[in-house]
């Protein structure tokens, strides 16, 4: 554990989010539980950390230098731990992970509680969050590996492993089109339509589709949360655009279907395991680094029944 770890989490999801109810949700504690941490520590610092506005809390320059000083305590001690951890050899280790919330189903948690079971000494810290911060997280070394979207937009990163995951149709099993082996765009256009919002990254793709054929705005429903447009379209709320990846443990348990779209309408994601170029993990990371970039290459066969490809590592760079 983190010295003083209750307050640093605390103090280091309100400067990111800006808000306190909100870092509380994605803390599960109370705001009022952040604001005591918070409040004690500038009563004990004398000086306010954050500037309290209408529209949410702003570090104050007292709160910029304390910041830095927490992440690089937080990486220090995490660097600590690693060396500890391989002076005991692999009974103890300790692995942190940052995944987009479409991977908190299927091989991810199954790979993960197969590994608890087989390293019981290992502890590890989980981080779901959007791409984008998946990739920052990455790139800054705060965690051990990542798994996110199309990496080559997201900056210095070296990928392990890379495969492509369609974009798709996702309806109801029973819909008339759930049985076509591929569709296109303009056989959708009469459905209640589902589209997918920033910071989706999938959002990008499905724009430039509905923007070229027309889609009527009085029949789409924006939602930036896909396991909500899941739902909508499990309950016959109408039918999306979505990656595989997005839907996989749904069209697994035969909840919803998937329908590749053209090749030449939706060019595919890129679903990548990340290291940041500078970090040597320990070796419990190296373990399941490894083990997840096998889980990762065996992917293609078990969603798709096709052979799987395997990519060699490379360095992404932002230009």
């Amino acid at each position: 554990m983190l010295p003083f770890s209750r307050f640093a989490s605390y103090f280091i999801e309100v400067a990111r989010l800006g808000n306190l109810r909100k870092a509380a949700e994605v803390l599960h504690v109370s705001p009022s539980a952040i604001h005591r941490q918070i409040q004690g520590a500038e009563q004990q610092l004398e000086v306010e950390l954050f500037e309290r506005l209408p529209t949410g809390m702003k570090l104050t320059a007292a709160g910029e230098l304390l910041l830095g000083d927490l992440r690089r305590w937080r990486k220090e001690h995490t660097r600590t731990l690693e060396r500890v951890g391989d002076l005991r050899g692999l009974r103890r280790g300790h692995v942190s992970i940052a995944l987009i919330d479409a991977l908190s189903e299927g091989f991810v948690p199954q790979l993960l509680a197969e590994l608890t079971r087989e390293y019981p000494g290992f502890s590890f810290d989980l981080r779901v969050v959007g791409n984008r911060y998946a990739s920052e997280q990455v790139a800054a070394a705060e965690v051990d590996f990542g798994l996110l979207l199309d990496p080559v937009e997201h900056g210095n990163l070296e990928v392990r492993a890379a495969i492509d995951i369609p974009v798709g149709a996702v309806l109801p099993p029973g819909h008339a089109l759930a049985r076509e082996t591929t569709i296109a765009m303009s056989r959708l256009l009469d459905e209640r339509l589902l589209v997918p919002a920033a910071p989706l990254v999938i959002e990008e793709r499905t724009r430039s589709l509905y923007v070229r054929h027309g889609v009527d705005p009085r029949r789409v429903t924006t939602c930036n949360d896909t396991r909500l447009i899941r739902s909508l379209i499990r309950d016959g709320g109408g039918v999306g655009i979505l990656s595989l990846v997005d839907v996989a443990h749904d069209v697994e348990q035969g909840q919803l279907a998937f329908v590749p779209l053209h090749g030449w309408q939706a060019r595919p994601l890129q679903l990548a395991v990340c290291t940041a170029p500078r970090r040597q993990p320990s070796r419990a990371a190296q373990l399941v680094l490894a083990q997840m970039v096998g889980a990762l290459q065996g992917l293609p066969g078990r969603l798709v029944g096709k052979p799987t490809k395997k990519i060699g590592v490379r360095k992404t760079r932002s230009s």
